[in-house]
């Protein structure tokens, strides 16, 4: 073998080179497995990714240009006269939309430099901004986003404004933002691309798109923006909460500077149109501004809230939207919605209600809360309910109400309350405190004829936020005696056969253990109307007319035909004719049942808007009125006419200085034909007026909101109770300057007859004229045609009275003293005294009945009447009953000069078993006067034998007379 160091050299240099070659082949078999591994990655990474990235392409939105308009718009109230009174911004929604011409170029410029500069060149996406953007990431340089216009745009009206949480959703949502990007540049031109972008941006206090915040920041239109003013908007989009101009001047002036020098780089302006606009002192302007739109900034209006219930119920009820819904499109829909409010009659209504001047008291609640962490670890919630006990109790004012005299003494008496309550280591962690006017007063006004609210008002004094108490719609108060029209009156002449004239009887009324009595108190007048049920209020004449006639179930039923929707099982009682119900009604409500009279009986749903347009000018809505027939016409008129007695200056039928008046004088409009009624409800916590004119039916509500009495124990401080019908009066007088007074029209189902007052029949000559109360009881009353009565009079007795006494004549009365009088004929079932009572038949005469001193008469001989005498003379068929007796002469008795003397006779007839006696023992005596002076002498008298027999009876065998 060679082992030479040259063979060794290259054996081992053989070695190494197959080590190396090896090692080659490893390292090549490696790469090369490397490679296809990575090659295999990449191909399905790229793969996955391309599928990934179809599939995200796939799932974006379908392109529809329409979709990247704006969508949430505010709602706009307008009012009869077309003014706008309101709008609904819901979040989101505070949009006024703009087109393309409207925009001052300054603002377009503004926009495109600081936004996206390439916007005009570009396809959708910028590809140098994204350039820019991933290099500044790289070198942390980064200096702003790479997001176009148009990728702004998608952004928002198809994105939501990018609101994702993880980065795997957001880099889902820019890359489907590009490719809709694309499409949309593709499809849609640039101009309207740009106008969907400027009317969609955020730019702060709720306010989106630049016509809204021209109005917000500058109170003017977009077409007189400034270059100033144009920087300063286009400076708020980036961050529309630390650059609002605001509340962050120094910040948006930052944003300013930078915009104006892209304008001037970019050549959009020159070099002095930037130091001009820089030297502008835009942000007081817009301080006083804000400072102006705040002070006049007021919450909805108590029309506008309840229009607002009132549309988001047509939507649910007309196009089938849920609550959700409903709300979403009346404050993000842009609607057009369209009342009848009239500015000039709430104008009117608004002035009178707030009129100090109106009241006769001004008093002042709270609504009170405080929460408080004690030291003890304990937390407690207190109200005006806990710190009216502290006064009554602790302070020892066992009397107090809840009422304060100011809103000075209220905040002396939270403070005080404080005081007591904390203690050091507590913590006041939450309070509020409103102080609310009182009394408070709600009102109603409506065109009958149409069923349109013109004018409304929820409440007296400051309105401080939006769908507060509106006690117009929302309170449910008791109704007073204003609902015997509805419950009572109503029904018994529209379907139970009374009439104006059909009468009850005004007396003690109990049911069950329930006594009533009427509002002027325990004084009862006897026989009386509907119509004067209706004039003077009479409590036990609608109780009657209810129990007798109608029924508290017929009642409540026309309630609600005529609109009340309130009621439940729990009022089918009585006590409803006299507006004592389980919960109240409303003053929308009472207020439509009176203009459902007012309408000739046909009820119609109250309107607050005629018709609702969408944000396209479609019409959504057409606010055709819901009408129902719910009284005769002639029953609205008889009702009409009695209310429009209730308002003029009356009198009840009654005895000389006990009549009652009419309730509703106060309220009269001069110059007008009006018709209406109060209510007053137990200790004077409600007051109501309720009535109606040809043109309009107004209602209006008084009293405290917790109930408190307006009259308390020292008198009217609280209100009074007087003092709504003077607002009534205030406001309708207004309402109804110059307009002309037609009437109330007479239809053609009505028809005229004289009644009696007393009895609501036909009157019997002499007789009900008669009546010592005065003729007038006998008048011309309206009817239904075919319910004249036909019945006479049967409360109404002629009879004979002795004219000495006035009482019925007994047997000794002088036929010369008689005379005929009209009495009245009432119950005989112990009811008590009435007015009535007082003219009804009297008793026997107390004059002449001889009940006292007995005179002997001699022994009778032909025409003499004595002890033993037996008349020959008998009435026909009875022979017992004299029928004819003759006068007779009594034997001298003595009494003193000038005096009367009674006397009494005896005797008896042929009949030993029998005698004549009065209808009623006699309870007077017959008197004689002595002429002479001389004590001595005894003339002779002759009394005469009474000629109304036939008012004797059978008595005894043997009586004293």
């Amino acid at each position: 073998m060679n082992y030479g160091r040259k063979e060794t050299k290259q054996k081992i240099k053989a070695a190494s080179s197959r080590k190396k070659k090896y090692a080659n082949w490893v390292f090549l078999s490696f790469f090369k497995t490397v490679l296809v591994l990575f090659l295999f990655v990449a191909v399905t990474g790229i793969s996955m990714g391309i599928g990934m990235f179809r599939g995200i392409l796939d799932s974006s939105p379908g392109f529809n240009p329409d979709s990247f308009a704006p969508s949430g718009y505010f709602s706009t109230i307008y009012n009869s006269a077309g003014e706008v009174t309101d709008t609904l911004v819901g979040s989101n929604a505070n949009r006024i939309e703009a087109s393309y011409e409207e925009f001052p170029q300054d603002l377009i410029d503004a926009f495109v430099a600081i936004e996206d500069a390439r916007f005009w060149q570009h396809n959708g996406i910028d590809f140098r901004s994204i350039t820019r953007a991933a290099v500044g990431v790289l070198t942390n340089n980064y200096s702003g986003g790479a997001s176009t216009l148009t990728q702004q745009l998608i952004k928002n009206t198809v994105f939501n404004g990018g609101m994702e949480t993880s980065k795997g959703a957001k880099l889902e949502r820019k890359i489907q933002e590009q490719y809709l990007a694309l499409q949309l540049t593709k499809n849609v031109d640039r101009k309207i691309i740009l106008t969907n972008y400027l009317n969609t941006i955020n730019l702060g206090n709720n306010t989106l798109g630049v016509k809204a915040a021209a109005l917000r920041y500058f109170n003017k239109d977009i077409s007189e923006l400034t270059l100033s003013e144009c920087a300063v908007i286009a400076g708020i989009t980036k961050n529309p909460g630390r650059l609002n101009p605001i509340t962050g001047p120094d910040d948006n002036a930052e944003r300013r500077e930078v915009i104006l020098k892209e304008m001037y780089e970019q050549g959009y302006i020159s070099k002095a149109q930037q130091e001009e606009a820089l030297a502008d002192d835009v942000y007081s302007r817009i301080q006083n501004v804000d400072l102006a739109i705040r002070g006049n900034t007021a919450p909805y209006s108590y029309y506008t809230d309840e229009l607002i219930g009132q549309v988001t119920e047509a939507l649910k009820e007309q196009l089938g939207y849920t609550d959700t819904q409903a709300s979403n499109l009346l404050f993000s829909g842009g609607l057009q919605i369209f009342t009848p409010q009239d500015p000039n009659l709430q104008a009117i209504v608004d002035e009178e209600i707030n009129n100090p001047e109106n009241y006769d008291a001004a008093r002042y609640s709270v609504e009170y809360r405080l929460s408080v962490a004690h030291a003890g670890g304990e937390t407690k919630h207190y109200s005006q309910q806990t710190m009216e006990s502290y006064i009554r109790q602790v302070k020892g004012q066992t009397s107090f109400e809840g009422l304060f005299d100011s809103e000075e003494e209220v905040t002396a008496a939270i403070e005080d309350y404080k005081g007591w309550l904390i203690h050091e280591g507590d913590t006041v962690i939450g309070e509020s405190a409103n102080i609310v006017l009182q009394p408070q007063t709600s009102f109603v006004l409506m065109e009958q004829s149409t069923g349109y609210v013109k004018a409304l008002s929820g409440g007296r004094g400051e309105k401080k936020a939006n769908r507060t108490l509106n006690r117009a719609t929302d309170s449910v108060r008791q109704p007073g005696s204003t609902f015997k029209v509805v419950t009572s009156f109503a029904p018994a002449i529209d379907t139970c056969g009374a009439t104006l004239a059909t009468v009850y009887y005004d007396g003690p009324y109990t049911v069950g253990e329930k006594s009533f009595r009427n509002w002027w108190g325990a004084d009862y007048k006897g026989y009386h109307t509907i119509r004067e049920g209706i004039i003077y209020s009479m409590n036990i004449v609608a109780l009657r007319c209810m129990n007798d006639t109608v029924t508290p179930q017929l009642g409540v039923e026309y309630a609600e035909k005529m609109g009340i929707t309130t009621l439940s099982a729990a009022d089918l009682n009585l006590a409803t004719a006299l507006g004592g119900l389980s919960k109240g009604v409303t003053n929308l409500d009472l207020t439509n049942s009176f203009a459902t009279i007012a309408n000739g009986g046909t009820y119609t749903k109250p309107v607050f808007f005629t018709k609702i347009l969408d944000h396209n000018g479609k019409v959504l809505i057409e606010n055709v009125p819901e009408t129902r027939p719910a009284l005769k016409d002639s029953t609205a008129f008889l009702l009409t006419d009695a209310l429009s007695d209730a308002m003029q200056s009356n009198s009840l039928y009654a005895r000389p200085g006990a009549g009652v008046n009419s309730t509703g004088t106060a309220a009269a409009i001069p110059g007008m034909s009006c018709a209406g009624k109060s209510g007053t409800t137990t200790n004077n916590v409600d007051i109501w007026f309720v009535g109606f004119t040809p043109y309009y039916t107004a209602g209006i509500w008084g009293g405290c909101d917790a109930n408190q009495s307006l009259k308390d124990s020292a008198g009217a401080r609280n209100g009074g109770t007087s003092f709504h019908k003077r607002i009534w009066r205030a406001i309708m007088t207004r309402v109804h300057e110059g307009l002309p007074d037609p009437g109330f029209p007479v239809p053609d189902s009505i028809e005229t007859a004289q009644v009696c007052r007393k009895s609501g029949k036909l009157p019997i000559s002499g007789v009900c004229t008669g009546d010592p109360r005065g003729s007038n009881a006998v008048y011309t009353e309206y009817f239904a045609k075919g319910t004249i009565p036909v019945e006479a009079c049967d409360h109404h007795v002629r009879i004979s009275v002795c004219a000495a006494s006035g009482g019925k004549p007994t047997a000794f009365c002088p036929a010369e003293q008689l005379e005929s009088k009209t009495v009245m004929s009432v119950p005989e079932d112990g009811e008590g005294g009435t007015d009535d009572t007082v003219y009804a038949a009297p008793d026997f005469c107390t004059v002449h009945n001889g009940a006292s001193t007995i005179i002997d008469p001699s022994q009778g001989q032909g025409d003499i009447f004595g002890p033993g005498y037996i008349p020959e003379q008998t009435a026909p068929g009875n022979p017992y009953m004299p029928s004819a007796p003759s006068p007779f002469t009594t034997s001298p008795f003595s009494a003193a000069p000038g005096t009367t003397a009674p006397y009494t006779a005896s005797y008896h007839t042929t009949a030993p078993d029998t005698a004549v006696h009065g209808s009623e023992p006699p309870t007077t005596v017959s008197a004689f006067s002595k002429p002479s002076s001389d004590e001595s002498s005894a003339p002779s008298i002759a009394p005469t034998v009474p000629e109304r027999w036939h008012d004797w009876k059978y008595w005894d065998n043997w009586w004293d007379w």
